[in-house]
Parts: structure tokens; C-alpha cells; sequence
């Protein structure tokens, strides 16, 4: 079989970046939780300090962060008890992944200011991305594309359902 064409609709937002940066618009992670559709903002877990939601734009299938309510990018600022509850969030997005996908490893971490390489240097947040052996290859190199094998909303519904028997909070 001869693959000509790899069809990712879902990324041209993020390729072509036409994401929203205008300044005014607020923060991302800040304006979806207050959105009330925890669905339509991939929301997972909400805790009282922090929340766990799906990356919009995943490295790979089940990318998840742990985002804190409050805004702010000084990670020596962040609140003890918001730090707990991030990792708790980490904790139980690593044991809902493995329970659900069966990852062979992870990438678990946090890029802090643009150099950095935080995307959002403004407001702190937990990378939890599911990996296995061999799950790089040429298209990011080559055509600077992840290739994912199921959409943002099959990937919701995998996962919430294992959210509760996470033991997050």
C-alpha cells in the first residue's frame, strides 16, 4: 500500500498559526475553565487549586497538562499546595494513560519563560506526554507534522471515564 496523503485537518490551526495571539484576548488556560463546557475545552479533572485537560495540540495521542487556576509563569511564586495538586493531577493522568493506552514510557515536565520554550510563558503548566518505542520517525523531521491516529474527542472519551478510578483528589 502507497500512502500519498496523510490527512490532519485538526493541526492547520497550528501549522499555519493561525491560533489566537491577540494580546487582548486573554489567557488560554486561564479562559477555559470559566468556559462551563469542560468537554469542549478538553477538560478532564478539575481540582480546587489546579485541573488537568488534553494539549490541543498533542506531541502525541493522550498529551495532557496539569494547569493551575491561578495565572502566573514564576514558578518559585507557585503556591505549595497548587504544586501538590499539580503533580497529584500528573500522578493520575500517568496512571488513567497507562490504564488506557498502555505507553511505554512518559516525557513529564515543565518549560518555564520563552527561552525556555514555554508556549504560554505566562502561565504555568505540567506536560504529561504518553511515549513508546519507536513512536518518532521521519514526519517530524521531514514534514514538521505529528501523526496521531485518533482525534482530540476520541482521545476525551478514552480517557474520562478512567479519570475517576485515577484517585487524582
Amino acid at each position: 500500500m502507497n500512502l500519498e496523503r496523510l490527512w490532519t485537518p485538526w493541526r492547520a490551526e497550528y501549522v499555519t498559526g493561525d491560533q489566537n495571539t491577540d494580546p487582548n484576548a486573554g489567557c488560554f488556560l486561564c479562559d477555559g475553565p470559566r468556559v462551563g463546557d469542560d468537554a469542549a475545552s478538553l477538560i478532564l479533572e478539575r481540582g480546587t487549586h489546579a485541573y488537568l485537560m488534553l494539549n490541543k495540540y498533542p506531541y502525541s495521542t493522550g498529551h495532557m497538562m496539569a494547569v493551575p487556576f491561578d495565572h502566573g509563569g514564576d514558578l518559585a511564586a507557585l503556591a505549595t499546595e497548587t504544586g501538590h495538586q499539580l503533580w497529584a493531577l500528573a500522578q493520575a493522568a500517568v496512571r488513567a494513560l497507562t490504564d488506557e493506552y498502555r505507553p511505554e514510557g512518559f516525557n513529564i515536565g515543565m518549560n518555564v519563560g520563552t527561552p525556555g520554550g514555554a508556549g504560554a510563558p505566562d502561565h504555568l503548566h505540567v506536560h504529561i506526554v504518553p511515549r513508546w518505542t519507536g513512536d518518532t520517525n521521519f514526519m517530524p523531521v521531514i514534514a514538521g507534522a505529528k501523526v496521531l491516529p485518533e482525534t482530540l474527542e476520541q482521545t476525551y472519551a478514552r480517557i474520562l471515564p478512567r479519570m475517576g478510578s485515577a484517585g487524582a483528589l
